[in-house]
C-alpha cells in the first residue's frame, strides 16, 4: 500500500467517524515531533478544523502533517507553511461554511449584530454539497436543462427569526458534508498536493517551498475557485509532475513555478498560462538536447 492509498483511508476512516456522531470529541495532541516553531500553527489550525467539521476531521489534519514531521530536509518553516495551507484548504468555503460563520458571528454579539450577506453560487456548486447519491440525478437533469451554470443569489441573514432558522439548518448540513462531491474533489486534491510535495522532498528540494506555495492559487468558491484550481493542475501537469517523472529536465522547477505563476490571469481558456508552460518546457528540452549534442 502507498502513501496516496494510506491517505484515502484516512479520510475514509475520519468520515465515517464524524458522520456516525463520534463519541471521542476532545482535539487531538499536537503531532510528535513538532517542531516548537511550528506549536501555535498547528494549534490554529487544529481548533479551526473542529469548529469546521469536528474532532475526527481535525485529527485526519494531524495525521496528514505527520507524514512530513521529523522527515530529513522538512524545516520548521515548511512545516508552519504546510500546516497553514492545509488548515485552509480543509476549511475551504462553501454555503455551509458561509452559515456557520455567520451563526458565529451573530451569537458572539448575543443577537445584537444583525446583517445580511447575499452570495452567488452556481448551481451545479450548490448540488455538489449534496451526498453523491442525491447529487448524481440532479446535476444529470440541471445539465440536460443547460442550468447546471446558471447563477443564483443564496442570502445569509440574521435580521429575522425565519432567516437564522435557514443559517441553522445549512450550518447542520456539515453532518453530511464529507459524503458531498465537492468534499470528494477536495479530498483528492489535498492528497495530490501532499504527494508533490513528497515528490520535490526527493527528487528537487530546493523546489519544495514553490510547490507548497501552490496551494494558495485556490481560494473561495464559484468562478475563481474553479479557474484557480485548473491553472494549478495546469502547472502541475506540465511542470511539476513531469519533472519528478524524469520527462522534463527541468532544474530549476523553483523558478518555473514562479514564472507559471506570472502568467495567470483570469481566463478559463489559460491562453497566457499555456503559452508560459510551453516556452519553459520548450527551453528546458531544447537545452538538454544541445548538452546532449555536444557530448
Amino acid at each position: 500500500m502507498n502513501a496516496s492509498d494510506d491517505g484515502i483511508l484516512s479520510s475514509l476512516r475520519y468520515l465515517f467517524a464524524d458522520f456516525l456522531d463520534e463519541q471521542d470529541t476532545a482535539p487531538p495532541f499536537l503531532p510528535l515531533g513538532l517542531p516548537t516553531e511550528a506549536e501555535s500553527v498547528v494549534s490554529e489550525g487544529i481548533h479551526l478544523l473542529i469548529d469546521y467539521q469536528g474532532a475526527s476531521y481535525a485529527k485526519l489534519y494531524v495525521e496528514r502533517l505527520q507524514r512530513f514531521i521529523g522527515r530529513q530536509g522538512v524545516e520548521a518553516a515548511v512545516i508552519c507553511d504546510i500546516a497553514r495551507l492545509m488548515a485552509r484548504r480543509m476549511a475551504y468555503e462553501d454555503a455551509i461554511r458561509i452559515a456557520q460563520l455567520k451563526l458565529a458571528g451573530y451569537r458572539a454579539s448575543d443577537g445584537r449584530i444583525r446583517s445580511t450577506e447575499i452570495h452567488r453560487f452556481r448551481m451545479d456548486e450548490l448540488v455538489d454539497a449534496l451526498p453523491g447519491i442525491a447529487a448524481g440525478p440532479i446535476l444529470m437533469v440541471l445539465g440536460k436543462l443547460g442550468s447546471e451554470h446558471r447563477r443564483i443569489a443564496i442570502p445569509f441573514s440574521t435580521v429575522n427569526r425565519w432567516g437564522i432558522r435557514r443559517l441553522k439548518i445549512e450550518a447542520w448540513l456539515r453532518r453530511w458534508r464529507l459524503f458531498s462531491i465537492r468534499y470528494s474533489e477536495e479530498r483528492v486534491w489535498v492528497e495530490r498536493w501532499l504527494h508533490m510535495i513528497a515528490r520535490a522532498l526527493a527528487k528537487q528540494p530546493q523546489a519544495v517551498s514553490a510547490v507548497v506555495e501552490t496551494a494558495t492559487m485556490i481560494q473561495g468558491f464559484g468562478d475563481p475557485y474553479r479557474r484557480g484550481l485548473a491553472d494549478w493542475h495546469a502547472i502541475i501537469d506540465g511542470l511539476a509532475k513531469p519533472t519528478f517523472d524524469g520527462d522534463l529536465p527541468l532544474s530549476d522547477l523553483a523558478g518555473a513555478i514562479a514564472q507559471a505563476r506570472a502568467a495567470v490571469m483570469p481566463d478559463p481558456r489559460q491562453v497566457a498560462l499555456k503559452r508560459a508552460i510551453a516556452q519553459i518546457r520548450a527551453r528546458a528540452l531544447g537545452a538538454a538536447a544541445t548538452d546532449a549534442a555536444a557530448e
